[in-house]
């Protein structure tokens, strides 16, 4: 019998549009009039920090993935400097990161589609899941050409939103004034502590950004498109979220935007372009769309790598006719379908609850990135002395990034919002040391 490998069919062209639709989505679209209303214009330095912090984790996974040709996925450099025990909890981590996100996505789909249909939110969640899991079952150059179309659509819609920004400026309309940054209550309208409870939803807006390494082993060729992908990050976070947002407090005070709705809806629809608001939710609708739909292909390729590694059922390295991990993305579509539960049960807490957790988990991700690469300088100079793409700064500004996370871990217990699942995620933690330990006893 023939055995079936993941085929390389993402293109470089797939690829950048992965990373931007990575880093493009709910936690922008819809989490970012959560944290406006709690740090006010001081959101943008928050977006700036946390969007420089996450390049230099990239340049450090960059250079790891780039270090030696057989690795793959997150679990393989974590077995390498830290052991099969932290190689086993960072895989089954990476899965549940992705498993919460593409939850808080599906909620969101529900809240768009409530602009226009008074229906409960959890229809057209289930709706959602039910359709890309469809999608996903059929080869992954779909997958590339979905994301291709999805993120385009998003590039298009902010620089939509920043070209009319800077009309409304130039033209003195008075609809846009750069006074809206300090003119309501300062900068820190809200103080150092709103500005600092902000970062929670900051985090959870660039979750993702480390896609390209779950693609990493279905390129073309990786040695050019992974640099590629990750030096083009600072650039993103410039326009897309800090352009982006800066343009939407010049045109909105701060305080007339929701926490529960779309900025970018709301914006549209106060500059009075017709039918502009309706358009803009139909684009952030599709942005919640595609996140989902990267939730599943990273989560079902995650377990496929998990099962290769001896760390997961075999049944999850079987492939199906299009060379497509079916049993890893059955169960992954299974669990993210309780983000629709959640969205009948609490349908005002369950964007929260399930985006702090996603945050958490995925500090613990980046946070094992920057230790392997740590250890990687400092066991293996040979291989960093001849690296073709070093990660500038090591291993100092690891230890500064180490801080930062530990720093917003810290502030998340302050807030009553975050509180709850930050003293609860560590459950899944202990839960999963203790399944390795058991397992190694077998």
């Amino acid at each position: 019998m023939e055995q079936r490998e993941l085929k390389r069919d993402l293109s470089n062209r797939h690829v950048q549009l992965i990373a931007i639709g990575g880093t493009i989505g709910t936690g922008l679209f819809l989490g970012s009039g959560k944290a406006i209303q709690l740090a006010g214009p001081s959101i943008i330095l928050a977006y700036l920090i946390v969007g420089i912090a996450l390049f230099f984790v990239m340049r450090a996974l960059g250079e790891l993935l780039l270090s030696k040709a057989g690795f793959q996925s997150l679990p393989d450099i974590a077995e390498e400097y830290l052991g099969p025990r932290f190689s086993f909890v960072t895989g089954w981590t990476y899965w549940f990161c992705w498993i919460m996100t593409a939850m808080a996505d599906v909620i969101a789909v529900g809240v768009y589609v409530k602009y226009w249909f008074d229906i409960p939110q959890w229809v057209p969640a289930l709706i959602c899941v039910i359709i890309l899991l469809g999608l996903n079952l059929l080869t992954v150059k779909l997958f590339g050409e979905l994301e291709f179309w999805f993120a385009l659509i998003k590039v298009i819609t902010i620089l939509g939103l920043i070209a009319l920004g800077v009309i409304l400026l130039v033209t003195d309309s008075g609809v846009v004034t750069v006074q809206n940054l300090w003119e309501h209550g300062g900068f820190f309208p809200n103080g150092i502590s709103g500005f600092l409870l902000a970062f929670q939803m900051v985090i959870f807006a660039y979750v993702g950004v480390e896609l390209v390494a779950v693609s990493a082993a279905e390129t073309s060729n990786p040695k050019k498109n992974i640099p590629s992908a990750i030096n083009k990050i600072p650039l993103r976070i410039l326009f897309f979220y800090v352009g982006a947002l800066t343009v939407l407090l010049f045109i909105n005070p701060w305080m007339e935007l929701n926490a529960g709705e779309s900025p970018f809806v709301k914006t549209f629809s106060l500059v009075g372009i017709p039918l502009a608001a309706g358009v803009i939710n139909f684009v952030v609708l599709t942005s919640a769309a595609s996140a989902c739909n990267s939730g599943m292909f990273s989560t079902s390729r995650i377990l496929y790598h998990l099962s290769k590694d001896h760390q997961a059922s075999p049944r999850f390295a079987r492939l199906n006719q299009n060379h497509v991990p079916g049993n890893g993305l059955f169960l992954s579509t299974l669990v993210i379908s309780a983000g629709a539960l959640l969205s009948k049960l609490i349908p005002e807490q369950a964007f929260g609850i399930v985006t702090t957790i996603s945050a958490i988990c995925f500090i613990w991700v980046w946070g094992i990135i920057l230790i392997c690469h740590i250890k990687y300088k400092k066991t293996r100079p040979h291989l960093h002395e001849k690296s073709s793409f070093k990660a500038p700064f090591t291993p100092l500004i690891n230890y500064v990034v180490l801080t930062l996370f530990v720093g917003i871990l810290v502030i998340m217990l302050f807030s009553e919002a975050t509180r709850p699942a930050l003293l609860l995620t560590p459950l899944w933690f202990i839960l999963l040391f203790i399944l390795y330990r058991m397992r190694s006893k077998r």
